[in-house]
């Protein structure tokens, strides 16, 4: 199991390879398909400080706010990834992001830019969204919850020993997309057009 800690230096990110489990800890950022467009558009400048060498987490979380006003996660399972690749590489490239978490992989141009920008996808377990928001141990802030609405919210958190699993790497190489070209030969045979 290798430990990662955000901020997360290019070189570690190139030393992990496919398969590679983790266990990540520091600060994150959430962001989904509005947050991925506006910073594809817009470009806000606040979220440079926030996404340097750190991690976006592809999460649309249920929280509850606590009587003196701060919040926590009470569920903060991964969404899917694949919406946001028309966004990701750019995302990743123009804010230094070292590494992206979801589910279901992402395609080609993200692969990419990952290798290109010095970044890896990691995967979460699907359906276990309780538990995973055992690792979110602190709520530090939120950006465009009025306008964006809970799910879609940049929510700014801690983590410690998110338990994640290496699936495309700065190298260019990509589990999902190892598989699904493995199952459509597998399909082509089957049907007899192999």
């Amino acid at each position: 199991m290798i430990e990662l800690e955000t901020p997360i230096s290019e070189k570690q990110i190139r030393e992990l390879k496919l398969g590679d489990s983790v266990l990540l800890s520091g600060t994150i950022v959430t962001a989904r398909d509005q947050a991925h467009k506006l910073m594809v558009e817009e470009k806000p400048d606040f979220l440079r400080p926030l996404l340097k060498e750190s991690v976006i987490y592809h999460c649309g979380p249920v929280v509850k706010q606590e009587s003196d006003g701060s919040w926590r996660f009470v569920s903060a399972g991964p969404t899917t990834s694949i919406r946001e690749e028309p966004y990701q590489a750019d995302v990743v490239c123009e804010y230094n992001v070292r590494g992206v978490i979801g589910k279901g992989g992402m395609g080609d141009h993200t692969a990419e830019g990952l290798q290109r920008c010095g970044a890896v996808y990691f995967h979460a377990v699907g359906g276990a969204g309780t538990l995973i928001a055992n690792a979110v141990v602190n709520v530090l802030d939120v950006h465009y919850l009025e306008e964006f609405g809970t799910p879609e919210a940049f929510w700014v958190i801690r983590v410690q020993d998110f338990p994640l699993v290496v699936t495309m790497d700065a190298a260019g190489n990509s589990l999902h997309k190892r598989i699904r070209e493995a199952s459509t030969a597998a399909a082509r045979t089957l049907m007899g057009l192999g």
